[in-house]
């Protein structure tokens, strides 16, 4: 297992992932950055925890804008997601002499 350093609204967290997930949490890292100054300017600085429910409720909405509105097209990330586990299945059937 593998453990991950994250950096949220000022305050660094340690967080445990599977072996090859912290890329993602990294990307993930960024994402939450780019509201972080927004919500610390709603909770008016004061406390990191309502920072964070600020966040939460920033990130929230646009999930939900999302869900509601879905961008035309197929997702960049979706693709990549399917190439992914695409490679993940040829690379099983090579091994595997049985399928052959």
């Amino acid at each position: 297992m593998a453990e991950v350093s994250l950096s949220i609204a000022g305050r660094s967290y340690s967080v445990s992932c599977r072996d090859g997930e912290e890329p993602h949490l990294k990307r993930l890292e960024s994402l939450i950055a780019e509201h972080a100054q927004t919500a610390q300017r709603a909770s008016g600085g004061l406390n990191s925890e309502r920072t964070l429910l600020y966040l939460s409720l920033i990130l929230a909405d646009l999930l939900d804008e999302a869900q509601r509105n879905p961008p035309s097209g197929v997702s960049p990330v979706l693709l990549e997601n399917l190439a992914d586990r695409l490679e993940a299945v040829a690379a099983a059937l090579e091994e595997d002499p049985a399928t052959a």
